[in-house]
């Protein structure tokens, strides 16, 4: 049976359902929509400007309207300094003549005169002057969406300026952006605390002119060019995109698995992160899941003849054979969590990092292939987790993740099982002199071939053949998120399939599932390999399957 939706009191009370039914019915009326495209097209910069006064009720409509900008992060980073006093607007006038004569030295002679012919500001006419800073007190880091875009701050500014410029045109009033100022005169004119910018004058007021096209237009110092030649289509370079073999859950397979959540009789995103993983499994078409397989796979690393791991090669092969017979931690995890397991000796590495590649080319595509053979068979299950056995390669997984994120020794190594502060060292002494012996390293199958290992190789394989199979990837801990990093910098779509299953105590584990783009399930300070993590995680996911497919929902 379906039940009556909760209907929340605040928010967005429309459904998934409403909004599939009716795509567009967020559009305003056709007379006000055909208002505001009638304000765009006329906007224009204003020069010239009548003495009238604008009433103070209308300046707070306009501004009203610069303040409902959107801006990054929410920072709401515009300042609106309104100017009255006639001795600060000459003060601007005068700055402004300054520059303006200035650029005009900076030009061909009979471009210097047309531009001395024109009117680029109406500061002394203007009755009001509005100057749009930035408060850019706040370090990037600290708004959401600056970190990337540190001047992302300044565009949500230029975003007020343009809704105060469309407000005024509505109103009938004037506007003109005036640039010809020092930023840092303006600035020290207004008394501007430092970190805090201008974008220039604004000159308001009622409008002395009524120009049917803009001003530079008009002048012919330059005409707008068509629409055609400033729209690009995907990409911009005439270059080939790279050729990806696989292809991610299409746009409409997203929007309905997102639909079909809503109709559950719970808030949506109930379960966080959970819920985000469960989403990308619908979304690949596996949400009748109820069980999968481990991939564990094994391998032993010459780089251990160097003093990098607390325990002897042959444990590598005792945990093997104890996962052939099911009694190895990660098998038994499996089995805990309804998975079968299946068992694989990769083999040993011919080089040891430091003076040698660890593969030669022959060896590492091989058993990438190989990968891909298993991955694509196995991942008819519709769900893999991944998980590895071999002494000493933690080595190998850091400094792979330190040529692929391009990091130093000290950022990517930590102590792994057993280890003591001595062996910690001489680990990054192998990590970094293996780094300058292989230089920087940007091919995949260079990475694996130079810093890799049989089981590192092998593991990138299975994620791209389960990737091809449509299955869901469950990621272990640092060596299985760097086999799935460079599965993913060989096909970008692959990135559509994995899921982190847990983020384990390896210092460069977070900065690589950084890179990934994941948020992990689990964090219990695992130092487990074998999957474990990725089964527990597994065992999780196939719940949260069964709850979505089980939760009554909503008519």
């Amino acid at each position: 049976m379906t039940w009556p939706r909760p209907v929340p009191l605040i928010g967005d009370a429309t459904s998934a359902a409403e909004r599939a039914g009716t795509p567009d019915g967020w559009a305003f009326p056709p007379e006000v929509r055909t208002g505001l495209y009638d304000v765009v097209s006329a906007r224009r910069d204003v020069r010239r400007y009548r003495p009238d006064a604008v009433a103070d009720e209308l300046l707070t409509r306009v501004l009203t309207a610069g303040h409902q900008a959107p801006s990054v992060g929410h920072s709401q980073p515009w300042r609106f300094v309104v100017v009255r006093d006639p001795a600060l607007r000459e003060q601007a006038a005068w700055m402004a003549d300054q520059e303006r004569l200035a650029q005009a030295a900076q030009l061909e002679p009979e471009a210097a005169r047309q531009l001395l012919d024109l009117q680029l500001e109406g500061i002394r006419e203007a009755p009001l002057g509005v100057v749009v800073c930035c408060d850019r007190r706040v370090a990037p880091a600290g708004v959401l969406g600056r970190a990337t875009f540190p001047d992302a701050d300044l565009w949500s500014c230029a975003c007020a300026i343009q809704n105060l410029w469309l407000a005024a045109r509505a109103e009938g009033l004037g506007l003109g952006w005036v640039t010809l100022f020092e930023p840092a005169g303006l600035a020290a004119l207004l008394g501007l605390p430092e970190g805090v910018v201008t974008l220039g004058w604004l000159c308001l007021g009622w409008p002395d002119e009524r120009p049917p096209a803009p001003g530079l237009e008009r002048a012919g110092w330059s005409k707008r060019q068509p629409l055609s030649e400033v729209v690009l289509i995907d990409r911009w370079s005439d270059a080939p995109a790279p050729v990806s073999r696989l292809r991610a859950p299409t746009q409409r397979k997203v929007v309905e698995t997102r639909d079909e959540a809503d109709r559950l009789l719970t808030p949506p995103g109930s379960l966080g992160v959970l819920d985000r993983a469960v989403d990308r499994v619908v979304a690949l078409g596996r949400g009748d899941l109820t069980q999968g397989v481990l991939v564990l796979v094994g391998a032993e690393h010459l780089v251990t003849a160097l003093g990098v791991s607390a325990f002897p090669t042959s444990v590598t092969a005792d945990v093997l054979a104890a996962a052939q017979k099911g009694e190895a931690l990660g098998t038994v995890a499996a089995s805990a969590a309804g998975l079968r397991a299946v068992v694989v000796d990769a083999g040993t590495s011919s080089g040891d990092l430091l003076h040698t590649d660890a593969l030669t080319t022959a060896e590492a595509s091989a058993l990438v292939e190989r990968g891909r053979e298993l991955g694509a068979n196995e991942g008819r299950a519709g769900l893999v987790a991944l998980g590895e056995v071999g002494i000493g390669n933690t080595t190998v997984a850091a400094a792979l993740a330190a040529a692929l994120l391009h990091l130093s020794a000290e950022d990517v190594v930590g102590l792994g099982s057993g280890a003591d502060t001595a062996m910690l060292d001489r680990k990054r002494q192998v990590v970094a002199g293996a780094l300058v012996r292989v230089g920087p390293v940007e091919d995949p199958l260079r990475a694996l071939t130079a810093l890799g290992g049989p089981e590192v190789a092998l593991l990138t394989g299975v994620v791209l053949g389960a990737a091809s199979a449509g299955a869901v990837v469950i990621l272990d801990g640092l060596l299985t998120s760097v086999a799935a990093l460079l599965a993913l910098l060989t096909e970008p779509a692959v990135a559509a399939h994995l899921v982190a299953g847990q983020r384990s105590r390896e210092q460069a584990h977070p900065a690589v599932l950084a890179r990934l783009g994941l948020e992990p399930l689990l964090d219990l300070r695992l130092r487990a390999g074998e999957g474990a993590g990725a089964c527990f995680a597994a065992g999780m996911l196939l719940a949260a399957l069964r709850v979505r497919r089980e939760t009554g929902r909503t008519a």
